[in-house]
């Protein structure tokens, strides 16, 4: 059975002055695989094991389907929990390790066996059950890991940065498997990383942390076109949004850049605008080459700092004025560092924020207005 989790006003404080989190209200639908991200020491694990009932939570309240949990012990709470360290007993076989908690549960040896094969088949480690943990590969003790917590059917599944330890491509696979688990099950999962890959490529919602309290909760896509504020644009991206300080010329509908660049925008889109003084920005795969050097509105000459080619993608280095962006172009470009090269940037695909208060201020284009035809039978 799937269930539902719901955090109300939660907050943590260690010493009654500081709180390491702040307010934390969410709800997590039941069979949701539900990502916290951050920065270290935002507190995304410290929230994690407060819903294990391994911290405890100083305020607000904490509801598995609707009952209150926060007196509850962990081993009351109906959850499993997978750790960044595996967590695998050395002296025991994958098979001891994954049936373990089905041994303290009193479940007959018949039920145990037959959890096991299905969850070793499942993750390949059917030809592994006789090994112990010192003999297999980090991705290996991972699937291990995670056999344990397939085999217990607890109906919320807790991971904290599981895949921290694993090499990229093995990460890759890895993640591809606790997506399909998860589905496979039907189980709600609580899933902290640090990774914005991960979080982005695995969740259906996931909620960004940053000082101990919500940035933005939303789909992950939803969150990459509108994020909603500056840390929130950095933090999510690879490589991060561009960033520049600007100043609104609303008598030509300009956005001055560091008094070196202006960018012509429509009139209709920042006429709302109050604060003059902004942060614009823009995504590296936005920005386009003006490969006819021809006159286009907002072509702009730059110089290249650095040129990384990736094979299926080249990003490109160049100086902004003072900063320094990127632009990411699909394919293999022949640009050589030094090089001076025309750069088009559409007004349609700034964003821009208040300077003081980092919020994201929405640029306002008129929309085309469609007539709908009828059509003659």
């Amino acid at each position: 059975m799937m269930k539902r989790i719901d955090l109300v006003n939660i907050s943590k404080s260690y010493d009654r002055k500081r709180h390491v989190l702040s307010d934390i209200h969410v709800t997590i639908e039941p069979g949701e695989f539900f990502v916290i991200v951050g920065p270290s020491g935002c507190g995304k694990s410290t929230l994690l094991r407060m819903i294990a009932g391994l911290e405890k939570i100083t305020g607000g309240i904490l509801k598995i389907e609707n009952e209150e949990v926060n007196h509850l012990p962990a081993s009351k709470r109906g959850l499993s929990m997978v750790f960044q360290n595996y967590a695998l007993y050395p002296h025991l076989t994958v098979e001891e390790n994954i049936v373990f908690g089905l041994k303290a549960k009193k479940v007959c040896k018949s039920e145990r066996n037959q959890r096991c094969e299905e969850a070793a088949d499942l993750l390949g480690l059917t030809e592994y059950l006789n090994r112990k943990p010192r003999e297999l590969s980090g991705g290996q003790r991972q699937r291990v890991a995670l056999a344990r917590t397939i085999v217990s059917r607890s109906p919320i599944c807790l991971m904290d940065e599981p895949l921290s330890n694993l090499d990229a491509k093995l990460r890759a696979k890895m993640r591809a498997e606790i997506k399909r688990i998860q589905q496979k099950f039907g189980m709600t999962l609580i899933y902290v990383t640090h990774d914005q890959v991960e979080a982005m490529t695995m969740g259906d919602r996931m909620m960004i942390l940053s000082k101990g309290t919500i940035q933005q909760l939303g789909r992950p896509i939803d969150i990459y076109n509108e994020p909603a504020n500056l840390f929130v644009a950095d933090f999510i991206g690879s490589p991060p949004m561009n960033l520049i300080n600007g100043i609104i010329l609303h008598s030509t509908a300009e956005i001055s850049l560091n008094h070196q660049y202006r960018i012509k925008v429509p009139r209709e889109a920042i006429q709302h605008v109050r604060s003059n003084h902004i942060k614009l920005g823009i995504r590296p795969e936005k920005i386009r080459m003006n490969e006819e050097v021809s006159s286009i509105e907002n072509t702009f000459l730059v110089k290249v700092t650095n040129v990384e080619i990736l094979g299926y993608e080249t990003i490109i280095s160049f100086e902004m004025g003072e900063e320094e962006w990127k632009a990411k172009w699909n394919g293999q470009w022949n640009v050589r560092e030094g090089e001076m090269i025309p750069i088009v940037i559409d007004a349609a695909d700034l964003y821009l924020f208040d300077r003081k208060t980092g919020e994201n201020i929405s640029l306002r284009f008129n929309q085309p207005t469609f007539v709908q035809k009828e059509v003659m039978g």
